[in-house]
Protein backbone atom coordinates (compact mmCIF):
# COMPACT_ATOMS: atom_id res chain seq x y z
CA UNK A 1 0.00 0.00 0.00
CA UNK A 2 1.44 3.62 -1.39
CA UNK A 3 1.80 6.24 1.41
CA UNK A 4 -0.42 8.49 -0.71
CA UNK A 5 -3.07 5.84 -0.12
CA UNK A 6 -1.84 5.06 4.03
CA UNK A 7 -2.66 9.00 4.35
CA UNK A 8 -6.25 9.42 2.22
CA UNK A 9 -7.55 6.10 4.65
CA UNK A 10 -6.42 8.10 7.53
CA UNK A 11 -8.67 11.36 5.97
CA UNK A 12 -11.44 9.19 5.37
CA UNK A 13 -11.47 7.68 9.22
CA UNK A 14 -10.96 10.74 10.75
CA UNK A 15 -14.19 11.79 8.57
CA UNK A 16 -15.94 8.82 9.22
CA UNK A 17 -15.36 9.28 12.60
CA UNK A 18 -17.20 12.83 12.84
CA UNK A 19 -20.09 10.87 10.66
CA UNK A 20 -20.46 8.60 13.80
CA UNK A 21 -20.30 11.18 16.28
CA UNK A 22 -22.36 13.60 14.53
CA UNK A 23 -19.49 16.28 14.71
CA UNK A 24 -20.22 16.36 10.62
CA UNK A 25 -23.66 17.52 9.73
CA UNK A 26 -25.97 18.60 6.92
CA UNK A 27 -25.06 21.70 5.01
CA UNK A 28 -21.49 22.38 6.69
CA UNK A 29 -18.27 23.18 5.05
CA UNK A 30 -15.42 20.85 5.28
CA UNK A 31 -12.28 23.50 5.85
CA UNK A 32 -9.37 21.68 4.08
CA UNK A 33 -6.71 24.01 6.24
CA UNK A 34 -8.61 23.27 9.20
CA UNK A 35 -8.55 19.80 8.65
CA UNK A 36 -4.76 19.21 7.52
CA UNK A 37 -4.14 21.30 10.62
CA UNK A 38 -6.02 18.87 12.70
CA UNK A 39 -4.58 15.30 11.61
CA UNK A 40 -1.52 16.42 10.56
CA UNK A 41 -1.98 15.82 6.66
CA UNK A 42 -1.04 17.92 3.71
CA UNK A 43 -3.95 19.15 1.42
CA UNK A 44 -3.53 16.69 -1.51
CA UNK A 45 -4.18 13.61 0.20
CA UNK A 46 -6.98 15.41 2.15
CA UNK A 47 -8.71 16.26 -1.58
CA UNK A 48 -8.53 12.98 -2.95
CA UNK A 49 -10.22 11.46 0.03
CA UNK A 50 -13.10 13.82 -0.21
CA UNK A 51 -13.03 12.81 -3.66
CA UNK A 52 -13.81 9.65 -3.00
CA UNK A 53 -16.58 10.64 -0.36
CA UNK A 54 -18.45 13.45 -3.14
CA UNK A 55 -17.89 9.91 -5.64
CA UNK A 56 -19.98 8.58 -2.62
CA UNK A 57 -22.63 11.23 -2.76
CA UNK A 58 -21.50 11.50 1.25
CA UNK A 59 -20.47 14.87 0.64
CA UNK A 60 -20.67 17.46 -2.58
CA UNK A 61 -18.22 20.14 -3.99
CA UNK A 62 -19.58 23.79 -4.32
CA UNK A 63 -17.69 26.79 -6.39
CA UNK A 64 -16.15 29.01 -4.46
CA UNK A 65 -17.20 26.83 -1.13
CA UNK A 66 -15.64 23.96 -1.02
CA UNK A 67 -16.97 20.85 0.29
CA UNK A 68 -20.05 20.24 1.95
CA UNK A 69 -22.46 17.79 3.72
CA UNK A 70 -25.44 17.13 0.54
CA UNK A 71 -28.93 17.62 1.67
CA UNK A 72 -31.35 15.14 2.89
CA UNK A 73 -34.43 14.16 0.32
CA UNK A 74 -37.05 11.83 0.55
CA UNK A 75 -35.89 10.04 -3.07
CA UNK A 76 -32.43 9.71 -2.36
CA UNK A 77 -33.73 8.47 1.04
CA UNK A 78 -36.10 5.69 -0.85
CA UNK A 79 -33.43 4.47 -3.28
CA UNK A 80 -30.78 3.82 -0.57
CA UNK A 81 -32.87 2.09 1.84
CA UNK A 82 -34.12 0.19 -1.05
CA UNK A 83 -30.87 -0.62 -2.42
CA UNK A 84 -29.33 -1.66 0.90
CA UNK A 85 -31.98 -4.15 1.62
CA UNK A 86 -31.54 -5.50 -1.70
CA UNK A 87 -27.84 -5.76 -1.19
CA UNK A 88 -27.60 -6.77 2.59
CA UNK A 89 -30.58 -9.62 1.99
CA UNK A 90 -27.91 -11.17 -1.05
CA UNK A 91 -25.09 -10.61 1.62
CA UNK A 92 -27.27 -12.53 4.48
CA UNK A 93 -28.06 -15.07 1.96
CA UNK A 94 -24.73 -15.88 0.82
CA UNK A 95 -23.38 -16.29 4.71
CA UNK A 96 -22.88 -18.80 6.93
CA UNK A 97 -23.02 -19.10 11.11
CA UNK A 98 -21.55 -20.96 13.45
CA UNK A 99 -22.79 -20.95 16.88
CA UNK A 100 -20.49 -17.91 18.12
CA UNK A 101 -21.60 -15.55 15.03
CA UNK A 102 -25.22 -16.31 16.98
CA UNK A 103 -24.44 -15.56 19.83
CA UNK A 104 -22.78 -12.54 19.09
CA UNK A 105 -25.57 -11.32 17.14
CA UNK A 106 -28.05 -11.83 20.54
CA UNK A 107 -25.96 -9.90 22.34
CA UNK A 108 -25.56 -7.15 19.68
CA UNK A 109 -29.19 -7.01 20.30
CA UNK A 110 -29.23 -6.70 24.06
CA UNK A 111 -26.83 -4.14 24.07
CA UNK A 112 -28.55 -2.11 21.42
CA UNK A 113 -31.76 -2.70 24.04
CA UNK A 114 -30.32 -1.13 27.18
CA UNK A 115 -27.75 1.37 24.87
CA UNK A 116 -30.14 2.77 21.99
CA UNK A 117 -27.13 4.12 19.83
CA UNK A 118 -26.84 3.87 15.60
CA UNK A 119 -23.42 2.76 16.49
CA UNK A 120 -24.90 -0.44 18.26
CA UNK A 121 -27.60 -0.49 15.24
CA UNK A 122 -25.00 -0.58 12.67
CA UNK A 123 -23.07 -2.83 14.38
CA UNK A 124 -25.28 -5.47 14.66
CA UNK A 125 -26.38 -4.71 10.78
CA UNK A 126 -22.13 -5.56 10.35
CA UNK A 127 -22.31 -8.91 12.23
CA UNK A 128 -25.21 -10.26 10.57
CA UNK A 129 -23.40 -9.98 7.14
CA UNK A 130 -19.50 -10.29 8.31
CA UNK A 131 -19.32 -13.67 6.74
CA UNK A 132 -20.01 -12.98 3.63
CA UNK A 133 -17.25 -13.77 1.08
CA UNK A 134 -18.11 -11.15 -1.59
CA UNK A 135 -15.89 -8.43 -1.00
CA UNK A 136 -17.13 -6.33 -3.50
CA UNK A 137 -20.55 -6.65 -1.89
CA UNK A 138 -19.24 -5.59 1.79
CA UNK A 139 -17.79 -2.47 0.25
CA UNK A 140 -20.68 -1.01 -1.46
CA UNK A 141 -22.62 -1.88 1.40
CA UNK A 142 -20.31 -0.28 3.56
CA UNK A 143 -20.01 2.94 1.39
CA UNK A 144 -23.53 3.61 0.97
CA UNK A 145 -24.18 2.93 4.57
CA UNK A 146 -21.95 5.95 5.27
CA UNK A 147 -25.00 8.78 3.59
CA UNK A 148 -27.11 6.92 5.10
CA UNK A 149 -25.64 7.89 8.69
CA UNK A 150 -27.15 11.39 8.07
CA UNK A 151 -30.30 10.29 7.49
CA UNK A 152 -30.06 8.09 10.61
CA UNK A 153 -29.15 10.78 12.73
CA UNK A 154 -31.43 13.32 11.61
CA UNK A 155 -34.39 11.25 11.88
CA UNK A 156 -34.21 7.72 13.26
CA UNK A 157 -33.13 8.58 17.12
CA UNK A 158 -35.89 8.16 19.15
CA UNK A 159 -36.68 4.73 21.54
CA UNK A 160 -39.82 3.92 19.37
CA UNK A 161 -37.49 3.97 16.50
CA UNK A 162 -35.06 1.68 18.29
CA UNK A 163 -36.93 -1.01 19.91
CA UNK A 164 -39.32 -1.50 17.00
CA UNK A 165 -36.04 -2.32 14.71
CA UNK A 166 -34.14 -4.19 17.32
CA UNK A 167 -37.46 -6.66 17.58
CA UNK A 168 -37.16 -7.52 14.11
CA UNK A 169 -33.11 -7.91 14.75
CA UNK A 170 -34.64 -10.27 17.31
CA UNK A 171 -36.77 -12.49 14.95
CA UNK A 172 -34.24 -12.07 12.45
CA UNK A 173 -30.96 -14.06 15.06
CA UNK A 174 -33.97 -16.21 15.94
CA UNK A 175 -34.71 -17.21 11.84
CA UNK A 176 -30.94 -17.61 11.99
CA UNK A 177 -30.90 -19.69 14.79
CA UNK A 178 -33.32 -22.36 13.45
CA UNK A 179 -31.17 -22.59 10.17
CA UNK A 180 -34.38 -20.89 8.34
CA UNK A 181 -32.26 -18.15 6.42
CA UNK A 182 -35.15 -17.49 4.09
CA UNK A 183 -37.45 -16.44 6.56
CA UNK A 184 -34.42 -14.10 8.20
CA UNK A 185 -33.67 -12.74 4.81
CA UNK A 186 -37.87 -11.64 4.25
CA UNK A 187 -37.50 -9.85 7.95
CA UNK A 188 -34.38 -8.32 7.45
CA UNK A 189 -35.94 -6.60 4.11
CA UNK A 190 -38.90 -6.11 6.26
CA UNK A 191 -36.40 -3.98 8.70
CA UNK A 192 -35.07 -1.79 6.43
CA UNK A 193 -38.41 -0.82 4.87
CA UNK A 194 -39.94 -0.13 8.11
CA UNK A 195 -36.96 2.10 8.72
CA UNK A 196 -37.48 3.72 5.41
CA UNK A 197 -40.62 4.78 6.22
CA UNK A 198 -40.03 6.10 9.60
CA UNK A 199 -37.50 8.05 8.12
CA UNK A 200 -39.96 9.49 4.65
CA UNK A 201 -42.35 10.53 7.32
CA UNK A 202 -39.72 12.79 9.65
CA UNK A 203 -38.40 14.14 6.63
CA UNK A 204 -42.20 14.99 5.11
CA UNK A 205 -43.04 16.17 9.03
CA UNK A 206 -40.16 18.11 9.08
CA UNK A 207 -40.98 19.97 5.42
CA UNK A 208 -44.02 20.60 7.09
CA UNK A 209 -42.76 22.61 9.73
CA UNK A 210 -40.50 24.67 8.11
CA UNK A 211 -43.48 25.60 4.96
CA UNK A 212 -45.38 26.92 7.95
CA UNK A 213 -42.81 28.68 10.00
CA UNK A 214 -42.02 30.52 6.69
CA UNK A 215 -45.69 31.68 5.73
Amino acid sequence: MSQTTILRDRVKDHLLGQIENGELVIGKTINLAALSRTIGISVTPIREALSQLEQARVIKAIPNRGFVVTDLTIIEAKNLYETIAQLEVMALEASTFEPGDIEALRNKTEQLQEEKSLNNRFEFHRLLIKNCTNSVLLQTLESLKVRLRFYEQAHATDSIFFETANRQNRSIVQAIAQDNIPTAALILKMNWMAVLEHVQLKINGQTVENQNKSN
